[in-house]
């Protein structure tokens, strides 16, 4: 894990919720964080846990993955890794089991280009993808039920 840089990430805060127009209080409450920890945090006194910077990048309306990046929690590859996980987990449009597939093919293409198998992924042969009902029928179709399952 790497050492943390809170002088880079407290200046990072403060530019964040400066252009969130909050003031240090309203960040504080919106946070539930008290104001003289968020004041210490901006200022680098502070080393804040990955919980309260989850609850800031809450209230700031910020990814969390970027704080964890700056506190020096989270390597830039595996924030990379975690936002595509994250858009794909969120996509309304797919049902479940489609978006599982298409985080297994995801983790085929990295180990292929020779970038390490995520320690997120599931242990499942995408071979077996191709033979899965529910990922040959249309985006606008409704998902096909299985009786098995």
């Amino acid at each position: 894990m790497a050492s943390l840089n809170v002088g880079n990430l407290g200046e990072y805060l403060r530019e964040q919720r400066r252009n969130a127009q909050l003031s240090l209080r309203q960040l504080a409450d919106a946070a539930g964080v008290s104001n003289p920890y968020l004041s210490q945090i901006e200022r680098g006194l502070r080393k804040p846990s990955a919980d309260v910077l989850q609850q800031v990048a809450k209230a700031l309306r910020i990814s969390a993955e970027t704080l964890y990046v700056r506190a020096g929690i989270l390597d830039e590859k595996e924030r990379d890794e975690l936002e595509t996980r994250a858009v794909i987990l969120a996509d309304p449009s797919i049902n479940e089991r489609q978006k599982q597939v298409l985080l297994q093919i995801y983790e085929s293409f990295r180990k292929e280009n020779g970038f390490e198998v995520s320690e997120y992924a599931d242990d499942v042969d995408v071979a077996d993808i191709a033979d899965d009902p529910h990922v040959a029928h249309d985006a606008d179709a409704a998902p096909k039920d299985d009786p098995s399952s």
